[in-house]
């Protein structure tokens, strides 16, 4: 089941949709306030869509999203009373997914719902890949031992190579190919540079780097990745 988090605090407006959501199958976690929502939302969470009221007390649905987009890419979808094109535009700005003005029809709140949702689903990635020992967050960057603690922070372009070995898994992945996927039509970068992405890889990845298990050269071709 599709989970929801919904932060409304018009306790009849808040009733209303937690009913009509559940009736369509999702499981709804709401909340009255947003000191109660920004105490979620500070730390991993896993919901499928997010639905914000934008005028909340403590914290409003702006500071909020604010707040969801430092770790996580969840649909947002903000109700407002307040339906000018500026606060439209600010609060897609923030990172949110879609905008509905109040007062708002049921079955456009529920269509909006089940679009973002479907959409999610779709182009979800796993935020979360096991490569040997090591847990790498694909949201947060971050690599963490069996332990928890944490080791590594990726860039944004290391996480795009893991991201393309993980796709290609047990698959010869060329030179050409990572760089039209890391690097397109900037600049071109030397094949050393990948080099360096990969032997720094195999010091956080492998047990001995000068004997790869994850990160396979393959000469005069490219390379080979296996988690295990």
């Amino acid at each position: 089941m599709h989970r929801i988090c919904l932060v409304e605090d018009e306790q009849s407006l808040r009733d209303m949709i937690t009913l009509n959501l559940e009736l369509e199958g999702y499981v709804v976690e709401a909340y009255a306030d947003g000191a109660s929502a920004n105490a979620l939302f500070s730390k991993p969470f896993h919901f499928d869509l997010v639905i914000l009221d934008v005028m909340l007390p403590h914290f409003s649905g702006f500071d909020l999203c604010k707040e969801i987009r430092k770790h996580a890419s969840v649909p947002v979808l903000f109700l407002s009373a307040k339906g000018t094109t500026s606060d439209r535009v600010a609060g897609l700005k923030l990172g949110a997914n879609d905008y509905l003005v109040k007062p708002f029809d049921l079955e456009e709140l529920l269509l909006k719902v089940q679009i973002l949702i479907n959409g999610s689903v779709q182009n979800e990635q796993p935020t979360a890949q096991q490569i040997g020992k090591y847990q790498v967050n694909f949201t947060t960057f971050e690599v963490r031992n069996p332990q928890g603690n944490l080791l590594h922070t990726f860039t944004k372009r290391e996480v795009q190579l893991l991201e393309l070995f993980i796709e290609k898994e047990g698959k010869v992945v060329s030179r050409n190919e990572i760089l039209d996927r890391l690097w397109g039509a900037e600049q071109i970068p030397t094949s050393r540079t990948i080099d360096n992405y990969i032997l720094a890889f195999r010091k956080l990845f492998e047990p001995d780097p000068k004997n790869p298990q994850h990160f396979y050269s393959i000469r005069g071709v490219g390379y080979k990745f296996l988690r295990e």
